[in-house]
């Protein structure tokens, strides 16, 4: 059976994992709300020629995007309309509806990630505890930044394949295959558009994770010093007995 000292350590080890973990989550989720915004995506449209694909004018382009945002993040059926007609067919539909659930579960993967790092800060008044959680947000951030590194490699180099497993493994048992001819989903935001935001979510994702792993780092070693710094005062404060010695 396992000590208590080695019951302490294994739980250690797990929680420094549950929160270099977490701290991953919350870098993604952070990197991730600047190109959900219409802004981006209007911007991404323009460089892409959405209207031009779509057929839509400027406004028709503006309305049938942002209800398709609106209904993604906010809660919708995707049935919005343009000039009479549905903008999405009902697999398109559905397809969007299997993003929405996606959408949620990262979510609430990043809302329980920022509860570990939370409660993990309140736990960890003590120097020697800081310096741990610190070298565990250290390490989540510093693997998130290879994992990103790597990625952003594969993405560079075959993108069309890497989109296509990423689906495929997100969407197993869904249609995610659309006629860029006849249908506005992947008209309205095509593959260039993700391609673009793609390598542009993970450039922002990789410079907060540099930047956390090594403010992480410094706050990790300051508290080491502290705890060593500590130690030594309140040994040096100590005034052992001389040997022989009794009291008056």
């Amino acid at each position: 059976m396992a000590t208590a000292t080695e019951s302490g350590s294994i739980g250690a080890r797990l929680g420094g994992a549950l929160v270099a973990l977490a701290a991953a989550v919350v870098i993604l989720g952070v990197s991730a709300l600047p190109f959900m915004t219409p802004a981006w995506i209007h911007f991404e449209q323009d460089r892409t020629g959405a209207a031009a694909l779509t057929g839509y004018a400027a406004d028709d382009l503006r309305r049938a995007t942002d209800g398709i945002v609106h209904d993604l993040f906010l809660g919708g059926d995707f049935g919005v309309v343009v000039a009479g007609s549905p903008v999405l067919d009902p697999a398109e539909q559905g397809h969007m509806r299997d993003v929405q659930g996606a959408f949620a579960g990262a979510g609430v993967a990043v809302l329980a990630s920022v509860i570990v790092l939370i409660v993990a800060a309140g736990r960890s008044r003590a120097s020697a505890a800081r310096a741990l959680l610190w070298d565990a947000l250290r390490r989540g951030a510093a693997s998130l930044a290879v994992l990103l590194a790597v990625l952003g490699v594969i993405a560079v180099v075959a993108f069309d394949a890497a989109f296509e497993v990423f689906h495929q493994l997100l969407f197993p048992g869904g249609n995610f295959t659309f006629d860029p001819r006849t249908e506005k989903l992947v008209q309205l935001f095509p593959v260039q558009l993700f391609s673009e935001t793609a390598l542009a979510y993970g450039a922002v994702a990789l410079i907060l994770a540099l930047a956390a792993a090594w403010s992480a780092g410094r706050r990790s070693a300051a508290s080491a010093r502290s705890r060593v710094t500590g130690t030594m005062a309140g040994a040096s404060g100590a005034s052992p007995a001389m040997p022989g010695s009794t009291a008056s």
